[in-house]
């Protein structure tokens, strides 16, 4: 049995098809080696150029800026376990409820950075620029395809539930998108109301309830108290 090549199969993992038809003319030469180490670079630099680009986070302060004495309550450890990424794998919603300008976005948004270095797709958006978007599709298979699409990132991270109001449409929509996620995909989500308000969010829309249970089955709920 012959012996596995650990070159021969990074070269293959790269699709390096040419190189690969002489493999035994050119094994032997130092070039393969530095030709697939300068390939693994430039893909992995393009790679996390397009997952930051489409991620959409926009300029923020990292965690590491963070002003852990401004709250008067926040759960330092929970916040750092979060930027391990962990949850990902549980595909557990970190749920960050506050007033305004106690840092919640700050956070939400490190987390995101953090997982588009780890490899992982993100989009970040707000509560309102999402309902606005699903709600201006006038058919039913662009809102299927759309639905798809803010489903698809491994990590979709909705900031600023709760400062607006929104008709039982709304509701409806991001429910349908949470059950979408549920136990497949992590919803990080930030929101100045606790989840007993939400009725006051969605007013008359039957399925708060089940949109809170659905979001807060599987949860890192973290409280943060202080002034604006």
């Amino acid at each position: 049995m012959s012996e596995v090549d650990p070159l021969r199969i990074r070269a293959t993992a790269l699709h390096l098809h040419g190189l690969l038809a002489h493999w035994s003319e050119a094994a032997c030469d130092p070039w393969p080696a530095v030709l697939i180490g300068w390939e693994e670079q430039e893909r992995t630099r393009r790679s996390l150029e397009r997952r930051l680009r489409e991620a959409q986070i926009g300029g923020f302060k990292p965690i590491c800026d963070f002003d852990w004495n401004w709250p008067k309550s926040c759960d330092r450890a929970a916040i750092e376990t979060l930027m391990t990424l962990d949850f990902l794998s549980e595909a557990s919603n970190p749920l960050l409820i506050g007033p305004n300008g106690v840092g919640k976005w700050m956070i939400v948004q490190s987390i995101a950075h953090q997982a588009v270095l780890g490899g992982h797709t993100v989009l970040f958006t707000t509560a309102g620029r999402l309902l606005g978007d699903l709600t201006t599709l006038d058919s039913d298979a662009a809102l299927r395809r759309r639905l798809d699409q803010y489903a698809r990132p491994v990590l979709l991270a909705c900031d600023e539930v709760g400062y607006l109001s929104y008709s039982n449409r709304h509701a409806d929509l991001l429910f349908e998108l949470i059950s979408r996620q549920y136990r497949k995909r992590s919803t990080p989500i930030t929101t100045n109301r606790s989840f007993s308000e939400w009725k006051d969010v969605f007013p008359d829309a039957a399925c708060v309830v089940s949109l809170v249970d659905r979001l807060t089955h599987y949860a890192e709920i973290i409280a943060i108290d202080g002034e604006s």
